[in-house]
């Protein structure tokens, strides 16, 4: 079965659709792996290609594709705006076995978005439009978008769905904020549902899936085929099963606090090299830390400690200063202030 037949099969199922979400410096080939073990995704995302005139395939992103470790479909995600450049990467990309080529519409740092890529193309739609007929020309396999609403107004919503259909693209995932909304404001789950009925392919829906209950939730009022789930995903592996087994109707498990702890340890070796200094090693576990430590208590204290932690030594008897217990861990976020939200709107997705 080829990965295109593969997606195919996953879509005709009943159950809906649950996809990894693409996030950039972190759903690399060692981060695949790991989510696998603890029941994995139906579709995994890779961090998005950087497009232009002189680019090549990046070597740190090209294993999650050719070396695809999880048994289910790879999409690779391009960003950029050239589209001598796009097409030729699309090329480029099905070389690999994938499923899907997707366009990065929805990316909210602004060192991308001031380049007119990612969610700053929203503020374009007519070039939106060349983009995506030239690209639907070219790709061979499945074609998908990954958006937001609009760049700093929800209005354009309306211009950009007749666009997407217009292209007969095969999937579209909608993050339901704006991109100067990042990640700090609710989410228009009404929009993901507009898109819904609007499109005649496959729509996911993305933003705030923090539990297998918000899942349903989100499900039920957008209407949408599926998922697509990121920083839930480094807060909480075990989601994705927990999601099927709500959809199931089965007893929900939930891991128990060293059950946590041993995923922070396995994701310490998964995502550091031992040839790296152990300070950016600790630096680059803090990042992932920092979604995961939103439900580890209530006061913020844990992410504070954290954060000022300066060796492997230290960042693990933190963690098991709160995590060595045998309590079970809903892992939902708990709320924090604007200040710590800000923080944690760095992992783009």
């Amino acid at each position: 079965m080829t990965p295109v037949q593969h997606l195919n099969a996953l879509l005709a199922r009943p159950e809906p659709l649950l996809a990894l979400a693409p996030m950039q410096d972190v759903t690399d080939l060692p981060f695949w792996r790991l989510m696998t073990a603890y029941g994995g995704a139906d579709v995994y995302y890779t961090e998005y290609f950087r497009v232009h005139a002189d680019s090549k395939l990046e070597k740190g992103i090209v294993p999650s594709i050719a070396e695809n470790p999880t048994g289910m479909p790879a999409v690779a995600q391009m960003i950029g705006n050239d589209i001598p450049s796009l097409v030729r990467t699309a090329k480029e990309l099905q070389q690999y076995p994938i499923a899907a080529v997707d366009l990065n519409l929805g990316c909210p740092a602004p060192v991308v978005y001031k380049k007119c890529a990612g969610g700053g193309l929203l503020r374009e739609p007519e070039r939106i439009d060349a983009i995506l007929g030239a690209l639907r020309d070219a790709v061979q396999v499945k074609f998908t978008v990954k958006t937001r609403i609009g760049f700093d107004d929800n209005a354009v919503f309306d211009r950009l769905l007749p666009i997407f259909a217009k292209h007969s693209i095969d999937l579209l995932t909608v993050h339901g904020r704006t991109v100067l909304e990042m990640y700090r404001s609710d989410v228009h789950y009404d929009f993901i549902a507009r898109a819904v009925q609007a499109m005649s392919c496959p729509v996911l829906a993305n933003g705030n899936v923090s539990s297998a209950k918000k899942a349903e939730q989100i499900l039920q009022e957008t209407g949408a085929r599926g998922l697509m789930i990121g920083r839930g995903a480094i807060r909480n592996p075990w989601m994705f099963q927990q999601i099927r087994q709500h959809q199931h109707g089965e007893p929900i498990l939930l891991p128990r606090g060293r059950d946590v702890l041993a995923y922070i340890h396995a994701l310490y070796d998964a995502v550091t090299s031992p040839e790296v200094p152990e300070t950016l090693q600790v630096q680059k576990m803090k990042k992932y830390l920092n979604f995961l430590g939103l439900g580890v208590e209530p006061s913020g204290a844990f992410l504070h400690a954290m954060r000022r932690v300066k060796t492997k030594a230290e960042l693990f008897a933190l963690c098991a200063e709160h995590l060595d217990h045998g309590d079970e861990m809903s892992l939902e976020p708990f709320e924090l202030d604007l200040q710590a939200k800000d923080v944690l709107a760095g992992v783009h997705q």
